[in-house]
């Protein structure tokens, strides 16, 4: 793995709005093809190979934490118990997610978190970047299956779904990002067969006399793919989380089970089902005395935050930490840095896409902390 500076595209703004990606230099530049990092084939096959394992292990746990009742340690509440639990014991569709991983190509990789539920940087990942190679070097190749895995998994999803012609995409349509993230994944369930109709999630009725939820238009949402975290749903604050308990034909993607995987408290039980694995790091619930063994080389993260918000990292020669919204239950991770390429601090994005490994997109930062204001940093390998 090595980080190779470049000169950029002269054109590459033109080229990237014409694929549909409009964020790429919102307060700073975003998209950054200025370097590269480069991967030798046998660590592209490491990063695979250690992605489905970590997948496996995700679903492990997730079985794990029903079979043992441990929904309080996520802090999630008694009455969603039994909707999670339907969820996963009637399978119900999931079609994305993304491990952010620690790498440097020398050691395993490390798994930081499992984003289960509202992963984005997905067009940036697997059409702007693919095409940034075909214009660099397209006698190489890059990990990046993720456009055809997105298409042929919105097919083979069609039996189960609620209804098999059409799918609603909701997000928060003020925020660009997720505007586009969602119109990319629409696209490529377009391009599997579906009709689909795009939404504002603050849209969403409830058909009170026959408990179901509408669209607009007054049709029902029998599909709908949410790009809006299960949590904020079945918040209280939340004026329509009362009628999801009271509504069961509808299909949520990603569904409610991924507020197992999605929650920063997978990882200590991660680590209890799989102590000293190769890829994981010590974790421990803040409540959890076993903590003290890494309180003084920690990253300490609170179990619903997002995008890099209200982290504190703790070492020896290590003091970082971000500001946020976010409260609550934290868990201790054992601090493993980032690797340092002069100045430039990448965490690698797997990408399951159906079950399976699909690719990777590159963020990196001037600090050990990844946030939403972190370049995206194109890759490939030989």
């Amino acid at each position: 793995m090595q980080r190779i500076v470049i000169e950029p595209r002269t054109d590459w703004v033109k080229k990237v709005e014409e694929q549909g990606f409009l964020f790429h230099s919102l307060e700073d530049i975003y998209w950054d093809e200025r370097a590269y990092y480069t991967f030798t084939s046998a660590e592209v096959d490491e990063l695979e190979s250690t992605t489905q394992e970590l997948y496996e292990m995700c679903l492990n746990a997730a079985q794990h934490i029903i079979d043992n009742d441990l929904f309080g340690k996520l802090a999630i509440g008694d009455q969603w118990k039994q909707y999670i639990t339907d969820s996963w014991n009637n399978e119900d569709p999931a079609l994305y997610g993304r491990f952010d991983l620690r790498y440097d190509g020398k050691s395993p990789a490390k798994l930081y978190e499992f984003n289960a539920d509202t992963p984005t940087s997905l067009l940036e990942a697997s059409v702007i970047q693919w095409n940034w190679l075909q214009d660099f070097d397209s006698s190489k190749d890059q990990f990046n299956s993720i456009h055809e895995k997105l298409t042929a998994y919105w097919a083979f999803l069609r039996p189960y779904l609620s209804d098999q012609q059409k799918i609603h995409f909701a997000c928060m349509q003020g925020s660009i990002e997720d505007s586009i993230n969602i119109q990319y994944l629409r696209d490529t369930a377009e391009q599997a067969g579906f009709q689909t109709i795009f939404m504002d999630m603050a849209d969403i009725g409830w058909d009170y006399e026959n408990r179901r939820w509408m669209d607009l238009e007054n049709n029902e949402i029998k599909n709908i793919f949410k790009l809006y975290p299960w949590e904020w749903l079945t918040s209280e604050d939340e004026k329509f989380s009362q009628f999801l308990l009271e509504n069961s034909t509808t299909t949520w993607i990603e569904p409610p089970f991924k507020m197992l995987m999605s929650n920063k408290g997978i990882l200590p039980i991660l680590w209890e089902l799989y102590p000293n694995h190769k890829n994981l790091l010590p974790a421990f619930f803040d409540d959890d005395i076993k903590r003290a063994t890494i309180k003084n080389n920690c990253a300490i993260k609170p179990i619903l935050a997002r995008e890099g918000a209200n982290i504190v990292l703790r070492g020896p020669r290590v003091a970082e930490q971000t500001e946020g919204s976010y409260g609550g239950k934290t868990i201790y991770q054992e601090l493993c840095p980032l690797p340092n390429f002069d100045g430039n601090y990448p965490v690698i994005g797997s990408w399951i896409i159906g079950q399976q490994p699909a690719g990777m997109g590159i963020r990196e930062s001037n600090n050990l902390i990844t946030t939403n204001k972190s370049r995206f940093v194109p890759h490939l390998f030989t």
